[in-house]
């Protein structure tokens, strides 16, 4: 899919109109100078979910979901970025032109994706005539799905199928009607050697694979036979338009069922899906026999963040598994997992019992998974103490990845009761390990759960919560008002000069040599600097552009709670209110000062600290003295500055 101009996309923006397009999913009603309704992404009866026309903005109090319109429908309909706008685009009739899309290469390789997918619905199709029409289909395919206990309405509706043990029958079909050679290859339907061509498939059940919108993107292959030295199952090889490391089997039938139940079920395989389905259990999907990747486990996020894993009764990939599972847990993911009786997996467990029986065991038999986790290594190394040392560290290495602290504190409470160990010393190894990760945290230019208008902000290790606040009060102020002109005397200049607020504040802190350390505003600040390196302001607008989830958040609280004066306080009572906005050369001045007098502070304190050290040569006490009271210096200075516009 090109890429939008900028243009397009500020014209989209402005066209749309939020109330309108969220009134196609939610029954608003008036509330003042905003619409509320039942918010659309939970079960509710007192109306929570509130949409604001005048800020083009929408907030669900219930869930903390917010932004604009283009967030809504990311979040609603599970819409990529590009996606909700080309959705906007199409129900306002903006055209995004042909010639600000794709340049040559992109056309001919949306062509290439284009013939691609027709010929792997060509296949599809083939494959399913071949299962229910032909002979050798019926006799051999359609047999072996019969057998498993799958209905007919079940195989339709999956579109399973079947390659005739034929050399070359579908591909000379395929030719036939006029598909290339050189197509068929790369989806790997078809292969080639010394001038002749044969089926890949030939002789195997099919599986067709399908993308989140239905299409197909490739194919599983089962073979019947018994012989060990052929390949049980063969995939579709990687191409541009199938990627099995981002492909879950089963999601699309599964997605709404996912959404609506809020837990996604995890199974191995083609069949233990299928097998699911017809019991009437449609929350489930495979990672079709492949190590869970990073891409999988996001792709599930965007229906739930509730995981549970399906295990085999006799699995031994179990242990193979828990990378998967670490990567879960590091995504912020819930898991639990349920390990079926002995010599039963989910399909053959299915077929044995009814829906509801099947419902109360996958209820009654789910299990966290760290405590699964330290029964299965716990088992290996009990009678040495050596290697029931490692495994137990390799359990505190799979807590240490839960980004929540609490549930962390609570796992590091029952590790130790469990292990029969100091709860301190396995809190003391958790922060170690947190330590660690969270260095490399510092430096990422991205922030999860920031909320802005309540005490639960994400406060870093080192991070003092003064600190954070006004880090937090200079980025509002930036966005908010930072194309605001104010008058301030610049450098060496004898007079005041007029100056953005984002200039102010950016030319401050470089002079300084300041920085902001929580990553989010470290992040808005960069791209600030960036656009005045291109003598560009950038206004907020720019910002709710931005392909950026935790930044669309930010500004949907900072908008939503912003207050505001109501017009009648003026007109009936004739009382003039000083506005933020009316005194905005005090307000940025008095953060600024405030944000630097944390900064000295902070640094001093640490000085402190630092020379209480009883292994410090005297030389470098002197040293740390003579700086304390340089900072000292600067700290009463800054001290003067603050006192000097609050008495203005």
């Amino acid at each position: 899919m090109s890429k939008i101009p900028t243009f397009i996309i500020e014209e989209i923006m402005q066209t749309s109109r939020i109330e309108e397009v969220i009134g196609e999913f939610v029954q608003l009603k008036r509330a003042g100078s905003n619409l509320k309704g039942l918010s659309p992404f939970t079960d509710e009866k007192t109306a929570s979910f509130v949409v604001s026309p005048a800020k083009q903005i929408f907030k669900c109090f219930s869930t903390g979901k917010g932004g604009s319109v283009v967030s809504f429908l990311m979040e609603k309909e599970h819409y990529s970025y590009p996606e909700a706008l080309r959705w906007l685009a199409e129900k306002y009739g903006i055209e995004i032109p042909n010639d600000a899309g794709p340049s040559a290469d992109e056309l001919a390789l949306n062509t290439e994706k284009d013939s691609l997918f027709i010929i792997n619905e060509f296949a599809k199709q083939h494959f399913a005539n071949a299962l229910l029409s032909s002979d050798e289909g019926q006799a051999i395919g359609l047999s072996y799905f019969e057998e498993r206990g799958f209905r007919r309405d079940i195989i339709e509706k999956f579109q399973l199928g079947y390659c005739l043990n034929k050399a070359d029958d579908f591909t000379k079909t395929a030719i036939e009607k006029g598909y290339k050679q050189a197509y068929l290859e790369t989806v790997g339907l078809t292969k080639s050697k010394d001038d002749r061509f044969f089926d890949f498939f030939r002789g195997r059940v099919m599986f067709p694979i399908h993308s989140i919108s239905g299409r197909v993107l490739g194919f599983g292959g089962r073979t019947l036979q018994n012989d060990k030295k052929i390949a049980k199952y063969f995939n579709s090889p990687d191409s541009i338009v199938y990627n099995k490391s981002q492909i879950l089997y089963g999601l699309f039938f599964a997605k709404g069922d996912i959404i609506k139940y809020d837990e996604c079920l995890l199974c191995e395989g083609y069949t233990d899906v299928i097998g699911m389905h017809q019991s009437g259990i449609q929350n489930v999907v495979s990672s079709s026999g492949t190590s869970l990747t990073k891409d999988q486990i996001k792709l599930i996020s965007r229906y739930t963040k509730n995981i549970t894993i399906l295990f085999d009764g006799d699995a031994a990939g179990i242990k193979a598994s828990f990378r998967g599972i670490d990567l879960i847990l590091e995504e912020g993911m819930n898991v639990k997992v349920i390990l079926f009786p002995n010599g039963e997996d989910p399909d053959s467990f299915a077929k044995g019992h009814t829906t509801e029986e099947t419902i109360d065991f996958i209820k009654a038999n789910k299990k966290d998974f760290i405590s699964f986790k330290a029964s299965i290594l716990l088992g290996e190394g009990e009678n040495d103490p050596l290697q029931k040392a490692k495994l137990i560290k390799e359990i505190i290495q799979t807590v240490s990845l839960i980004p929540d602290h609490i549930t962390r504190s609570v796992y590091a409470k029952e590790l130790s009761t469990q292990f029969e160990m100091d709860e301190n010393m396995v809190s003391n190894e958790l922060i170690r390990l947190r330590k660690n990760s969270l260095a490399n945290e510092l430096n990422e230019p991205m922030i999860r759960d920031v909320k802005v208008a309540n005490d639960n902000v994400s406060i870093l290790p080192t991070q003092s919560k003064e600190e954070l606040t006004y880090e937090f009060e200079l980025i509002r102020i930036m966005l908010q008002f930072g194309t605001n002109e104010i008058e301030t005397i610049q450098g060496d200049a004898l007079s005041p000069q007029k100056v953005s607020v984002v200039e102010m504040v950016c030319q401050e802190l470089t002079n300084d040599e300041l920085s902001f350390r929580h990553p989010l505003c470290h992040k808005i600040h960069t791209v600030f600097v960036e656009g005045l390196n291109e003598q560009t302001v950038y206004s907020m607008s720019y910002f709710q552009h931005l392909e950026d989830q935790e930044l669309m958040k930010f500004i949907s609280n900072l908008e939503t709670f912003e207050s505001e004066l109501s017009p009648n306080w003026i007109l009936k009572y004739n009382i003039f209110t000083k506005t933020e906005e009316m005194g905005l050369f005090h307000t940025v001045s008095n953060l600024l000062y405030n944000f630097k007098y944390n900064k000295v502070n902070e640094h001093i304190l640490s000085l402190q600290t630092k020379m209480k050290d009883a292994s410090i040569s005297h030389d470098e006490l002197m040293d740390m003295l003579a700086e304390q009271m340089a900072y000292e210096r600067v700290k009463k200075e800054i001290t003067g500055h603050l006192g000097r516009i609050i008495l203005r």
